[in-house]
């Protein structure tokens, strides 16, 4: 969960009003934003996907109604409805493919019945470029011109802002910066998208667990392993616990992570020439309040500076992003601003 570090009061907010609406394959986030991208209420819901997309949409557009009551607002005072969704999706067509977090609701037209039950109009968006436009616009790359947010959890998300324009693709599959491949040997660690090499086989939540279990399967020592044989289950945050404890194995595990990771974001400043690239989601090894996550962040940049062209490993910034889990809602809205405001409704 995000910090909701940018409350204010209906009384402080700065007119138009956008609803952003983050929907995740376990929790629905509903946050009502002002025009400078600061939150007057919030709510969060089940997905509960496996009732299907109809049954979701239905309950979303209610608690898109509630929050904008809980704001002390009416419909009328929203301009627009963002909404970020995990992909696979159509973005010009407002449609989900074969989203894998939500399975059945192949080829749902979700933007276009949100709107319909909320009667308001809607944005679309990929979760990651929401998530990467809310950092852009109020969080840690507000200063930024161009930015990439790698958002590290199960999977890899990314999200690509080059001024105001969200790098989308042709068929709504740009920025896939998790797939980046890295290891081009045959034997390389398999993708959860199922194929071999990529970034996020080796430096996701799941790249961490299978390389922590290969290196015990091994018979490296460590005390990862007296925690799994007292029935704990491996997680990187068990992982991270025992590396911040000092473990030798742990620690190279989370420092190996940050070389693979070094390795794909060279790549990425290679192709777009980013003001600075930001890391996010739920891995990120206690961020920058913690030692080991400063020591993370140090590590790829180490990796940077040894693979990248020097002039742009000593211009990138390197950062960890603010918003937490908050970036999904008011990056949504801030999609759904700049499409307001693209439309000729120039906010006042």
């Amino acid at each position: 969960m995000g910090n909701h570090q940018n409350w204010i009061q209906p009384d402080q907010a700065q007119k138009p009003f956008f609803v952003g609406v983050d929907l995740g394959g376990t929790n629905v986030k509903v946050g009502v934003v002002d025009d400078l991208g600061r939150t007057l209420a919030y709510r969060t819901i089940p997905t509960e996907a496996e009732k299907g997309p109809e049954d979701a949409t239905r309950r979303m557009a209610q608690a898109v109604q509630e929050t904008i009551a809980q704001a002390g607002l009416d419909r009328k005072d929203v301009a627009r409805v963002g909404l970020g969704s995990p992909g696979t999706m159509d973005i010009p067509g407002g449609y989900l493919i074969a989203p894998v977090n939500l399975k059945g609701w192949d080829g749902y037209p979700i933007r276009d019945k949100l709107a319909e039950y909320c009667g308001l109009p809607v944005s679309f968006e990929n979760d990651a470029n929401a998530a990467a436009y809310g950092e852009y616009w109020v969080g840690s790359g507000r200063t930024f011109h161009s930015m990439v947010l790698l958002t590290l959890g199960t999977g890899i998300g990314c999200g690509i802002i080059i001024g105001d324009q969200v790098i989308r693709g042709e068929n709504s599959h740009g920025a896939e910066c998790g797939h980046i491949i890295i290891d081009c040997r045959e034997d390389a660690m398999v993708c959860g998208c199922g194929q071999p090499g990529h970034l996020e086989a080796y430096a996701s939540a799941g790249g961490v667990i299978r390389r922590t279990e290969a290196a015990l399967a091994a018979g490296r020592p460590s005390s990862v392993r007296d925690r799994l044989d007292a029935g704990e289950k491996l997680s990187p945050l068990l992982v991270a616990q025992e590396a911040e404890k000092g473990d030798p194995l742990a620690l190279e595990i989370v420092m190996e992570t940050a070389r693979y990771l070094g390795i794909g974001i060279v790549t990425i400043m290679h192709t777009i020439d980013p003001n600075g690239v930001l890391l996010g989601g739920a891995m990120t090894f206690g961020g920058r309040e913690s030692p080991l996550g400063r020591q993370f962040l140090a590590r790829i940049k180490q990796e940077i500076d040894r693979r990248a062209f020097a002039l742009l490993a000593q211009r990138i910034v390197l950062d960890f992003a603010a918003l937490g889990g908050d970036a999904g809602y008011i990056g949504a809205a801030g999609i759904a601003r700049l499409e307001y405001q693209q439309l000729g409704q120039k906010t006042t």
